[in-house]
């Protein structure tokens, strides 16, 4: 690791499925979809988007597919032990990679931009007033 690229990494509660990245992320921010609402069991995923070349996993993980709004095949990726949701995306297949910022080891280093499928969102689920805030996706 060169001193310019800053370090990532995380994984799962039990430690079982763990990610490193050595590049910044795309993007960093909030989702409000029903379906992130659902899999995190809150108001909204804290996500960052990272290139998947600049990813490294380890450790099995259980994914879970469905569909996304649009219309494609969505996977989020859970620890098979503990059943900590880790990431988005398929290894082998996807070019970028959502990681979910709970899954962080330093969490100090997520700095949320973006506010997405803000559409969706709950009365109850508060977008911070800093987010840019988009209906469904950035185009």
């Amino acid at each position: 690791m060169t001193a310019n690229l800053k370090h990532y990494s995380g994984g799962c509660l039990c430690g079982a499925l763990r990610w490193e990245a050595d590049a910044e992320p795309r993007y960093m921010g909030h989702c409000y979809c029903a379906d992130c609402r659902k899999a995190s069991g809150s108001g909204f995923v804290p996500f960052m988007i990272f290139d998947g070349s600049a990813l490294r996993f380890s450790g099995a993980a259980r994914p879970f597919t469905c569909k996304a709004a649009n219309g494609n095949d969505a996977v989020r990726n859970f620890c098979p032990v503990c059943g900590g949701l880790v990431y988005g995306g398929t290894v082998g297949k996807d070019t970028t990679f959502s990681i979910y910022a709970g899954s962080l080891d330093d969490a100090s280093v997520f700095h949320p931009r973006i506010a997405i499928f803000a559409r969706d969102r709950p009365s109850w689920a508060v977008i911070p007033p800093q987010l840019k805030v988009f209906d469904t996706t950035p185009s």
